[in-house]
């Protein structure tokens, strides 16, 4: 079984970076592209589209496993049938903006969902914010399939950090589901996840050549949020690990999402306030905010995630020690404050 995952997890990355490639192509032919403007972080247009290839690796690998045998034919079908329709919305979005009303339509239809077939926050997890019943857990699931939705659409806006952030994501899960002796299948799907993500990212590395567009960053967060509380409802993994490992995304977009909202602003309209965004302006790089991000989470997120499922009695301490100092950080880095008006001529990125 194992050597068999190793082998799906491999052809999965091969085939995402083949089918990005071919998809950049074709995205070329058809003038598919992203065409910078006054919201925009890059200075060139850009093919757009990648996610199709993403989401396309990740179902092949997702269903190859579950033809061997290796993830259970109800996971299986509760999360690709799922996160298939948040796919299928983010994609005609790329192609016509649909109306955000829509969008969190379908989010909501979609982990409503994957709720209904897997269930929703375990009862030991709601325990310990002092929270009971099957209403409240499924109510906090939902919210948090959704958020996590948008988080990783919020925060796909230089190259390279949302690919890298999903890699970080998934691979981590899956260690610690392992390590936990959690459902080997479900630790084979994060993997699979990850090998897809790593071979768009081939492609989307700083500089980037094509961008995932919202067919792959929404399908990224949801798929990641579906794949956690699936590990908390098999008793390996608790849900607060989840939010621990995706603290970078979860703090910058919650404080400029609050910010945004206490100015009056539409909260649906494209900017560039979140805190990457304006440290990448002030060095000109791409690339080395998104190495930064992954030092955080390597070295301060991972060993407080490590911390949290080997000591469950201080889970919420675990959270809030990673999380506080990070937002205050990125508060003071910039989170949702407005950016200065010659931002866009000055704050292009070299890479």
């Amino acid at each position: 079984m194992i050597r068999s995952t190793v082998w799906v997890v491999i052809a999965v990355a091969v085939f995402s970076a083949l089918a990005t490639g071919a998809m950049r192509s074709y995205a070329l032919h058809k003038s598919l592209l992203d065409f910078p403007n006054t919201r925009s972080s890059h200075a060139a247009p850009v093919p757009r589209g990648g996610g199709v290839a993403l989401v396309s690796a990740f179902f092949f690998g997702s269903l190859t496993l579950t033809c061997l045998g290796v993830l259970g034919a109800e996971v299986a079908r509760a999360l690709l049938g799922a996160s298939a329709w948040v796919a299928l919305v983010g994609f005609l979005d790329d192609r016509k903006s649909l109306p955000s009303s829509v969008r969190l339509c379908v989010q909501l239809g979609s982990a409503v969902l994957l709720v209904g077939l897997l269930g929703g926050v375990p009862a030991a997890d709601l325990a310990r914010w002092g929270l009971h019943g099957t209403l409240a857990g499924d109510a906090i699931a939902v919210l948090v399939l959704v958020w996590s939705t948008n988080l990783f659409n919020f925060m796909d806006g230089i190259d390279g950090i949302a690919g890298s952030e999903a890699i970080f994501m998934a691979t981590s899960l899956g260690y610690l589901n392992w390590y936990a002796g959690g459902n080997f299948g479900v630790t084979a799907a994060m993997l699979c996840l990850a090998s897809a993500t790593l071979g768009f990212l081939v492609w989307n590395w700083p500089p980037a050549r094509i961008f995932m567009g919202d067919v792959g960053s929404g399908f990224l967060g949801f798929a990641l949020a579906a794949l956690g509380l699936t590990a908390s409802r098999q008793r390996a993994l608790p849900l607060e690990t989840l939010g621990i490992l995706g603290g970078v995304f979860f703090v910058d977009a919650t404080i400029t999402l609050l910010r945004r909202l206490f100015r009056g602003e539409r909260v649906s309209q494209a900017h560039r306030t979140h805190a990457y965004q304006h440290l990448a302006r002030r060095l000109g790089s791409h690339r080395t905010i998104t190495l930064g991000v992954w030092f955080i989470n390597v070295f301060w997120l991972f060993p407080w995630a490590w911390f949290a499922l080997r000591h469950q009695g201080f889970v919420g301490v675990a959270l809030f020690a990673a999380l506080a100092p990070l937002a205050i950080f990125l508060a003071w880095a910039g989170s949702g404050k407005p950016e200065a008006k010659s931002a866009h001529a000055s704050g292009i990125a070299r890479d």
